[in-house]
């Protein structure tokens, strides 16, 4: 496969890129030279985007080729950044060679391109995937991949039947510190998991997406509204969805044609984090049961094990309402989320200090080095090895549907104002046509999967 020898040193690489060790010319020693470097493009260039392109910018073993975003300004900016980068490195002080696109379909039609980083809004997500997927190209996408459940169901089929390798944007998965907790809980540690938390935001004062009735506005200069707008329906822009200087990280996610607010916010990192310690990151729950039926205060998933998980505005209600800790435990951090089994109980947040949970000999039991938590991980890295070995990454695409998943679950629900049954093999919900249909929607013309 083209460009593909640089892989052979791609583990040298990332360590290299780990060390912050670069050569001071494209190919010094110490470094993969340009040509054998795996030709990325980064799609979307929002505060995301730039993340995702400083991360490539730095890897000794990845070269930037092209960028895209909508907005021209954006493009132009990250164009300007990648080639200052590079020119930094090589004799002469310059650099000319990161083509800057309006159009994804034009980056991804450049043979020279192995792989692309897509950081768009989530309405564009599984399509851009599929297209990539299409194109030949390897794939890492940001959370959550979907906005839908089918189409999750078609990312599957077109990334196995194009043999890419595909990363979900749930970096919390790859956490040093968190990674050891998630297998101590899954290999048994806290004996039977009788019930996990995680967080579940409010938009709006609605536990879905809204599409608010936003007057138009002059659309800026230098954006292809259109584009932007894509295989989503229409809405007139609006500088709540897009602006610059940037207003925030996911500031249209609100939106429900847009995008899929606590879960584009933080619970596609906590779903991946939780089934994958209970063991069911390719699977699901088996029911949704809304907190009007009575049994549970807040919307609960019930798995077929017996395992309850339940979603909470704050850490207090798992004290106050569930009775699930002591008064005096620590709960601090947005994305991951809460065990307790027979043993005890433990936390796996990330952005709240160090890790907490009962009895203290868990902890011993791990093997832990440290309970304080740093967002240090090795998912981009994992990513770049399961392109060299063609493998499976730790958040591949059905895991990453999977875990999207789990959140339209609790959107649906919450839509209907009712609870749910649902068959996590066949995907469905058994004799309940009204939420089927709503595991699918309709793409603005002239846009297909």
């Amino acid at each position: 496969m083209k460009r593909r020898d640089f892989l052979k040193g791609v583990a040298a690489a990332s360590g290299l890129a780990a060390l912050g060790a670069r050569g001071s010319a494209l190919g010094a020693e110490g470094t993969v030279a340009a040509n054998d470097r795996l030709g990325v493009g980064v799609i979307g260039i929002g505060m995301m985007g730039q993340g995702h392109l400083g991360w490539a910018l730095g890897h000794p073993a990845v070269q930037v080729l092209a960028v895209c975003d909508v907005d021209r300004t954006r493009r132009e900016d990250a164009k300007g950044r990648a080639e200052a980068a590079y020119a930094a490195q090589t004799a002469s002080g310059k650099y000319h060679g990161c083509a800057a696109c309006n159009d994804y379909r034009e980056l991804l039609a450049r043979p020279d391109i192995d792989a692309v980083l897509i950081a768009t809004p989530d309405h564009w997500h599984a399509l851009q995937s599929v297209d990539a997927a299409k194109a030949g190209k390897d794939i890492y996408c940001e959370k959550p991949i979907t906005l839908t459940i089918q189409e999750g169901q078609r990312l599957i089929e077109v990334v196995r039947t194009y043999a890419r390798v595909f990363q979900t944007g749930t970096q919390y998965r790859s956490i040093y510190a968190i990674r050891p907790v998630c297998q101590f809980v899954r290999a048994g540690g806290l004996g039977q998991v009788k019930q996990a938390f995680c967080l579940w935001s409010r938009v709006e004062g609605s536990y879905a997406p809204v599409n608010p009735d936003l007057p138009a506005e002059p659309v800026p200069d230098g954006l292809d509204w259109d584009l932007w707008v894509g295989p989503a329906a229409w809405h007139a822009y609006n500088s709540r969805y897009h602006r610059n200087p940037m207003p925030g990280v996911v500031p249209w996610a609100f939106c429900d044609d847009f995008g899929a607010a606590s879960v584009t916010w933080h619970h596609s990192h906590s779903a991946d984090i939780i089934q994958w310690s209970l063991g069911m990151e390719r699977s699901g729950p088996v029911e949704i049961i809304h907190p009007a039926s009575g049994r549970f205060p807040t919307l609960t998933y019930r798995y077929a094990n017996g395992t309850l998980l339940h979603l909470v505005e704050g850490w207090q209600a798992v004290k106050d309402l569930y009775k699930a800790v002591p008064a005096t435990a620590r709960l601090e951090g947005n994305f991951g989320g809460l065990f307790v089994g027979e043993r005890g109980w433990v936390t796996t947040m990330f952005g709240g200090g160090r890790l907490e949970g009962e009895p203290e000999s868990i902890f011993q039991e791990m093997g832990l080095k440290t309970r304080e938590v740093s967002g240090a991980n090795n998912h981009h890295d994992n990513w770049l090895e399961c392109i060299r070995t063609r493998g499976r990454t730790s958040t591949d695409e059905e895991i990453g549907h999977r875990s999207a998943s789990l959140g339209h679950l609790a959107t649906l629900a919450f839509k209907l104002n009712r609870s749910l049954k649902w068959d996590p093999a066949k995907e469905e919900f058994a004799g309940d046509p009204e939420a089927n249909r709503l595991r699918s929607r309709a793409m603005r013309e002239p846009w297909r999967m």
